[in-house]
């Protein structure tokens, strides 16, 4: 008779299954339940080429404190190919053993995708957890997670990596009915909890298709009523979030860490010659992105596939930007968003010497890149100029008379920042110079039957 266990710590038993709990779990404790004892980490790296390019592992130890866990020590090895038992070699893993036993460490941190059989050897020798780089951005995407569909999201992708980490140990779990003809073997605890795991697994994803409904609704609403909408993009820590509150004033949480902001916030602007427009903040990517969770912000992340213009922030300072640039498109063109035209937007220009605000311009005139900085403001109304220069419409240039009790229409006008001159005469009457989006004043018209006659109108090129 057997029970079973999850690799990550999670005991499944008779009494209750982890599966059961509709919270979401994590593989490391979370800082605001275990804020006294901040899980002692040694970080493991395996350089597979002879050139070691120490990146790969600053960006992993930038994880692995973005996910509150204290360094002990870093041990790295070179091998050709992965090892089948510990993915390190046999002395490589006693090494790390003996470092998890002078430090006192409780967690293992693997900068590679281990398979289950590894991690279980390694846990099994070093007699603590094991996470590997897949399970440590899940955990920081569940410590992160604050809506609730971004819950539900962080549950689903956790679930589906956790499925493959049943195994199973030597004790008594078995389950069986106790009527006549019906005793034998039974149901084992592992059946359970796979079952169990289906069956929350359906029901993530329908309320999840609920959510998806609800923001394809949202997005159908915006695109009748032609509202173009900006979404940001970006490698994580490129400056998304500061950039969002330095457009919108959102005061979005804003940290200099991995994954600082996780659920996707949604904002309204006003733009010259463009007109209302929704700026929307979006996860970052991060390198070997975990294909479920890619998966599971499916419905997230098509507000970037929907969007008119794509601001894709890059830091500048970073020795890594081509890299960073090219993972980042890589994602986009894995849901299917590679073809929504982009704005770069090259950020923390401050960090960088001999390097003003501009706007870079392509073959056909139009933006191709903006410099600035989001931190200390310098460049932002570049960044405007170019945005409204690559969703800029058809300007009309109208001359509008209305009359005194007209103050809605004059009220309208003015909330669209499209009025360049105001005159009144000695009859109380209002004569507006306006230039304003052809879009914009097709829905005034439609909105106020007066305006009809002044369609009329001057394009300005």
């Amino acid at each position: 008779m057997t029970d079973y266990f999850l690799q990550t710590n999670i005991t499944f038993n008779h009494q209750q299954s982890a599966v059961e709990n509709h919270n979401i779990f994590t593989a490391l404790p979370r800082p605001e339940i275990h804020s006294a004892a901040q899980d002692k980490a040694i970080i493991v790296h395996v350089f597979f080429s002879q050139n070691k390019n120490l990146d790969d592992l600053n960006e992993f130890q930038l994880l692995a404190k973005s996910a509150q866990v204290e360094i002990a020590q870093v041990i790295t090895t070179a091998r050709c190919t992965p090892q089948a038992k510990y993915f390190v070699g046999q002395g490589k893993a006693e090494e790390i053993a003996q470092a998890v036993e002078l430090h006192n460490a409780n967690v293992i941190l693997v900068n590679h995708q281990l398979t289950p059989a590894q991690t279980r050897n390694l846990e099994s020798l070093c007699q603590c957890r094991v996470v590997d780089r897949t399970g440590l951005i899940l955990d920081i995407f569940a410590q992160r997670a604050r809506s609730h569909e971004g819950k539900l999201q962080v549950e689903l992708a956790q679930l589906k990596h956790l499925y493959t980490r049943l195994i199973r140990r030597k004790t008594g779990l078995d389950q069986q009915k106790g009527a006549v003809g019906l005793r034998g073997p039974g149901e084992t605890q592992l059946e359970t909890d796979r079952r169990l795991i289906k069956v929350r697994l359906a029901q993530l994803q329908n309320r999840l298709e609920k959510v998806a409904k609800q923001r394809n609704q949202n997005r159908q609403t915006r695109q009748k009523a032609d509202i173009p909408t900006i979404s940001l993009v970006g490698y994580t820590n490129a400056g998304k979030s500061t950039l969002f509150n330095q457009i919108t004033q959102a005061n979005v949480y804003v940290e200099d860490q991995l994954f600082a902001t996780l659920d996707p916030t949604l904002r309204r602007l006003q733009i010259q010659d463009v007109g209302t427009t929704i700026l929307a903040d979006t996860v970052g990517f991060v390198r070997e992105l975990p294909h479920d969770l890619v998966s599971a912000f499916k419905s997230t992340l098509q507000e970037t596939t929907e969007a008119s213009l794509l601001l894709h922030v890059i830091d500048s300072a970073d020795s890594r930007k081509l890299e960073n640039i090219q993972v980042v498109n890589e994602v986009l063109q894995e849901i299917n968003a590679d073809k929504v035209p982009t704005l770069l937007v090259y950020n923390k220009i401050d960090k960088l010497e001999n390097v003003v605000p501009h706007i870079e311009y392509n073959d056909e005139n139009q933006p191709l890149a903006v410099y600035l900085s989001a931190q200390s403001g310098i460049g932002m109304d570049l960044l405007f100029d170019a945005i409204r220069q690559r969703l800029k419409n058809t300007i009309l240039s109208l001359t509008i008379r209305l009359s005194p009790n007209q103050g809605k229409i004059r009220h309208a006008f003015y909330q669209l920042d499209c009025v360049r001159q105001e005159q009144v005469n000695e009859l109380g009457e209002y004569q507006l110079n306006v230039a304003i989006d052809q879009v914009e004043w097709m829905k005034l018209t439609k909105k106020f039957a007066e305006l009809q006659e002044f369609n009329q109108a001057e394009k300005i090129d």
